[in-house]
């Protein structure tokens, strides 16, 4: 009888460089692009009341999140490793800070996304599919309501983590696909929006006065407040509402988690970043001003209608901003086109970030932080364990009815490590001066050092405007320490 032998799954079952540059810029881009850029322009038009202010949001935050990919370009180069961020924070940090950066990953940032973008395709999937609407309460467990639209979420993850599973090319499919689809779209309706907005004259009465800030603000009574703000007020206006912005232009990072997957990584994922970073920060920018084409940027709660309802009550209070841009165009079938396009959206948003998430946590146990099993690679090259974990966690934040809130700290925990992770370059420059860089940042330490100000500060702003969101989001980063030392702990008796 022939002996049967062990298999060494890791080197049995190997990543498979196959994606290109065109791959990694629509992974960037594609992650970046969800449901945020349709709805929170109504947000952010209600603190700060002004078209001026809020297209400077857009720009800053777009100008931000290309510092930060110009950052991550140098380091990607440096360490074309999976597991990206995880694998920089590490080498400049020690496993520790690594491993909070991870643990945040994995309880928040990464599988909080997924869960909130998974109930976004739902919810818009009930505009076809009526069964599905959040308010069809299916089981009542306790104070815990289950509903039509998040079991349909959990079905949507486990299908992407199930197709991911069966190998690299698959999710590169969907994710080339979607995303083309969903650029194109937005490209034509903001073309479109743009020149029939033309036509009339909102933008320049949105324009009229641009910069008078004003915040509205619904009181006790339910009755809404309009006030002028300027100075510090205005400041921490800006440093609040930039979180909208922020979020619809986070994932941007994940290209890096699935670096051992992209070929000439060194060359293409600083590239990537670059571009597909550029690339959604001209299309958000330009959707705005098809918003301010169309509609007035100030409204009033109880109109009945579009124009009444304006960006701040677009949809009546729902934050539909795409979609009362879109009726201006299309008439009542744009509940429809825009229904379509954000599901189309959605779905290539989570599959690229459930794709890239698996493979931090197969970085993770690599080092022993994490699972055994999420270390090894299935017959297709993939860490299916890893997935499969992932899927679980975002699986139950969906019915946990918490990932409303889970934007807000998600979007902050993720400013916190991308501080951490950029002052890591001048820890590693000075570190290891001799080290191969393909690529170095620009304006180099200016560039680094201006993006950790305009981080730290707006970090700042919302721990003092949105307290306890972001100090939930502190108090996880900050569970993660007794997790480490436990299983510091439990290692060192094995």
């Amino acid at each position: 009888m022939e002996e049967i032998k062990p298999i060494d799954s890791e080197n049995k079952h190997e990543m498979k460089r196959s994606l290109g540059l065109y791959d990694a810029t629509m992974m960037v881009a594609g992650s970046m692009i969800g449901s945020g850029i349709f709805i929170v322009s109504a947000d952010m038009s209600r603190v700060v009341g002004s078209a001026g202010w809020l297209l400077f949001l857009w720009i800053l935050s777009g100008a931000i999140t290309m510092m930060a990919a110009l950052c991550y370009g140098e380091l990607a180069g440096m360490m074309p490793k999976a597991g990206g961020q995880f694998v920089y924070i590490e080498r400049a940090y020690g496993k520790f800070i690594s491993f909070l950066y991870g643990w945040t990953v994995f309880t928040v940032i990464q599988t909080g996304v997924i869960a909130a973008v998974a109930v976004a395709f739902a919810k818009y999937s009930a505009v076809f599919f009526p069964a599905l609407s959040p308010d069809n309460i299916l089981l009542v467990i306790g104070p815990v309501k289950i509903a039509a639209s998040q079991l349909f979420a959990i079905a949507l993850i486990v299908f992407l983590t199930y197709i991911n599973s069966r190998g690299i090319q698959n999710g590169k499919m969907i994710q080339t696909i979607f995303t083309s689809a969903k650029l194109l779209a937005l490209a034509f309706l903001i073309v479109l929006g743009i020149l029939i907005g033309l036509q009339h004259q909102t933008l320049f009465s949105n324009f009229y006065d641009m910069w008078n800030a004003q915040t509205t603000s619904k009181a006790a009574d339910g009755s809404w407040m309009v006030e002028h703000i300027s100075g510090i007020a205005l400041v921490l206006a800006l440093g609040t509402a930039i979180i909208g912005s922020l979020f619809s232009s986070d994932a941007w990072n994940n290209i890096t988690f699935i670096a051992g997957e992209v070929r000439e990584p060194q060359k293409n994922i600083p590239r990537s970043l670059i571009m597909g970073t550029g690339i959604v920060t001209v299309l958000y920018l330009l959707a705005n001003v098809s918003y301010l084409s169309l509609l007035p940027l100030k409204g009033t709660a109880h109109a009945t209608d579009i124009i009444g309802q304006g960006i701040q009550f677009a949809g009546a209070g729902t934050d539909r901003v795409g979609t009362a841009a879109a009726s201006l165009i299309f008439g009542n079938v744009a509940v429809y086109i825009m229904a379509a396009l954000i599901m189309v959206s959605t779905f290539g948003c989570n599959n690229g970030i459930i794709l890239a998430g698996g493979r931090v946590y197969y970085a993770m146990a690599k080092d022993g932080l994490f699972f055994k099993q999420a270390e090894q690679l299935n017959n297709n090259g993939v860490p299916a364990f890893a997935m499969w974990i992932q899927a679980a966690w975002a699986s139950v934040l969906c019915l946990s009815g918490t990932y409303g809130d889970l934007l807000d700290y998600t979007t902050f925990a993720s400013l916190l490590f991308y501080i951490v992770t950029i002052g890591g370059i001048f820890i590693l420059r000075r570190r290891e001066p001799n080290a191969k860089r393909p690529y170095k940042v620009i304006g180099y330490p200016l560039m680094p050092i201006l993006y950790i100000v305009l981080a730290l500060s707006i970090c700042i702003i919302l721990l003092y405007t949105k307290t306890v969101n972001t100090g939930s989001g502190l108090l996880i980063v900050a569970l993660g320490a007794p997790v480490y030392f436990l299983a510091v702990k439990k290692g060192s008796k094995q």
